[in-house]
C-alpha cells in the first residue's frame, strides 16, 4: 500500500512538501519531501529541527513502538483516548459490513489511517494533509460540524461514557469520531466551540475516577495563573451536575488563525518511545538553540518546574510540553496545559529537573539548577516565592471552583508536603 499526501500549513494552504508512506505488510515507512516552492520562499523554514530545509526525501526510522512519521507530524496524530475511539469505529463499521454481506475492508489500522482520522479542524497545530483526491483529511461529514457547540456538551459526556463502558451505538462514535486531539492521553476528551466562538477541549470524568480529576486539572490551572505562569484558560462547566474541564485551545488565534505546534519531545528529537530518561536542562538546551525569547521561556521554564514540584504535578513528561512557532524556525514555549495534582503518587517528575537530580521532586533540585538557568538568586527566590504563595492559596481557590470539603481532603496531599516548608524556608 503507498500513499501521497501533500502537507500544507495554516489556513491559507501554503504548500509544505509531500508525505509518502509505503506499507508492505507488517512494515511501514515514511518520507517527507520540502516543496520546492517552500524551499525557495523568502518565509520558508524547517517545520522541525530534525527537518531540515534541503531538497529530496527525508526518511523517518521508527523506533519501537513510536511513530512512522516525523516528529512535528506525529505531534498531529490523535492520542491514546483518539485512538481508542478510532478503533471502536472501525471494528463496528466491519461488523455492520458483515451482517450486510458487503466488503469488509482491512481488519487492522495503519498509521496513516489514524492520522487521517483526525477532524481536519480539531487537529492540533497549523499541518494539514490533502489526500490524492484533492480532499483536506479528515472532512468533515455532509451537515456534520468539525466540532459541536458547547451546548451539546452533555451528548459528548454521554457517548465518552458508553466507550468506557463500551456500550457505545454508531451514533456515540460518530459524535466523538475524529474530534479527538492529541493533547491530554487516554482521558476521555471531545474538541468543543465555546460559546464565544473559539475551539476548546472538554474534559470529562471517567467511569474509573475515584476523585473529582476534572475539578483538580482546572484548580491547577487556575493556581498557575495566580502564579505568573502562561497558562491555557481553563474553567469548569456543569453538564448535568457532572464537572467538564474547559480548556481554551491555544494553537488557534481568537479569529480561527492556526497556529504551528511542536511538543518539547519534537524540539529535542525524541521519540516518544525512547528509553533514554530527559531532563528541563536539555530543554533549556534546545530553547538556547531554537527560541525565539530564550531566556525569558527558560525563566517560565523554571516557574513551571517550581510549581510542578509544589502541586506534585508529576506527570510532566515531554509531550505535556509544547511549543508555538514565532517566526523563521523559531518558537516560543506554549501556555501550559496539562496541569494535574497527584495526590496518589510518588514525588518523582517524568521529566527529571537535571541528569544530576534524577527524578526527584524537591526544592533542592530545583535550586541546584538556578545557574544553568541563568536565574540570580533573588530572582529565583522571587519566583518561587510567586509559586509558593499562589499554592499556598490552594485551599481557598478549591472553594471557589465549588469543590466539596471531601474532595479537598482528596487533594490535600499534592498541596501540603515538607517541600512546600522548603520553599517557605527558602523565601523568606
Amino acid at each position: 500500500m503507498k500513499r501521497t499526501l501533500h502537507v500544507f500549513v495554516g489556513n491559507e494552504d501554503r504548500l509544505v512538501g509531500t508525505l509518502h508512506y509505503d506499507q508492505n505488510g507488517a512494515r511501514e515507512h515514511a518520507a517527507f519531501v520540502y516543496a520546492e516552492t517552500w524551499l525557495a520562499a523568502e518565509g520558508g523554514f524547517a517545520i522541525e529541527p530534525n527537518l531540515p530545509l534541503v531538497t529530496g526525501p527525508q526518511f523517518h526510522r521508527k523506533a519501537q513502538e513510536g511513530s512512522v512519521f516525523h516528529a512535528v507530524i506525529s505531534d498531529t496524530e490523535p492520542d491514546g483516548w483518539g485512538r481508542r475511539v478510532i478503533q471502536r469505529d472501525h471494528a463496528k463499521r466491519r461488523q455492520a459490513a458483515r451482517r450486510a454481506g458487503t466488503e469488509v475492508g482491512s481488519a487492522q489500522l495503519n498509521a496513516v489511517d489514524y492520522l487521517l482520522a483526525v477532524d481536519d479542524g480539531n487537529r492540533v497545530g497549523a499541518l494539514r494533509f490533502r489526500d490524492e483526491n484533492g480532499v483536506f483529511q479528515r472532512e468533515s461529514e455532509p451537515g456534520r460540524r468539525h466540532a459541536p457547540p458547547l451546548l451539546e456538551l452533555h451528548h459528548l459526556l454521554n457517548a465518552s461514557r458508553a466507550v468506557e463502558t463500551e456500550t457505545e451505538t454508531a451514533a456515540d462514535l460518530a459524535y466523538l469520531l475524529g474530534r479527538g486531539t492529541s493533547l491530554g492521553g487516554m482521558r476521555p476528551k471531545c474538541s468543543v466551540v465555546d460559546d464565544d466562538g473559539t475551539l476548546a477541549i472538554g474534559k470529562f470524568p471517567s467511569v474509573q475516577d475515584e476523585r473529582a480529576v476534572t475539578k483538580g486539572e482546572v484548580l491547577a490551572m487556575t493556581l498557575a495563573k495566580a502564579a505568573g505562569i502562561n497558562v491555557a484558560a481553563a474553567r469548569i462547566v456543569d453538564s448535568g451536575g457532572v464537572p467538564v474541564a474547559l480548556i481554551r485551545r491555544f494553537d488557534r488565534t481568537r479569529d480561527g488563525r492556526r497556529l504551528l505546534y511542536v511538543s518539547a519531545a519534537t524540539l529535542l528529537g525524541v521519540e516518544s518511545a525512547g528509553p533514554q530518561e530527559h531532563s528541563y536542562t536539555e530543554i533549556v538546551d534546545a530553547l538556547r538553540v531554537n527560541g525565539a525569547a530564550a531566556q525569558a521561556d527558560i525563566e517560565e521554564l523554571w516557574r513551571r518546574m517550581a510549581f510542578s514540584i509544589l502541586i506534585t504535578n508529576v506527570d510532566d513528561h515531554l509531550h505535556n510540553h509544547g511549543f508555538l512557532h514565532a517566526e523563521r524556525g523559531l518558537w516560543r514555549l506554549a501556555p501550559a496545559f496539562d496541569l494535574n495534582p497527584f495526590p496518589d503518587r510518588a514525588r518523582e517528575l517524568k521529566t527529571w529537573v537535571s541528569a544530576e537530580t534524577g527524578p526527584e521532586a524537591t526544592i533542592e533540585a530545583l535550586m541546584s539548577v538556578t545557574r544553568y538557568f541563568k536565574l540570580t538568586l533573588p530572582l529565583a527566590r522571587n519566583i518561587l516565592r510567586d509559586v509558593e504563595q499562589a499554592v499556598g492559596g490552594w485551599h481557598k481557590t478549591a472553594r471557589s471552583l465549588g469543590m466539596s470539603d471531601r474532595e479537598l481532603e482528596d487533594f490535600a496531599d499534592a498541596f501540603e508536603h515538607p517541600e512546600r516548608t522548603a520553599a517557605r524556608k527558602l523565601v523568606q
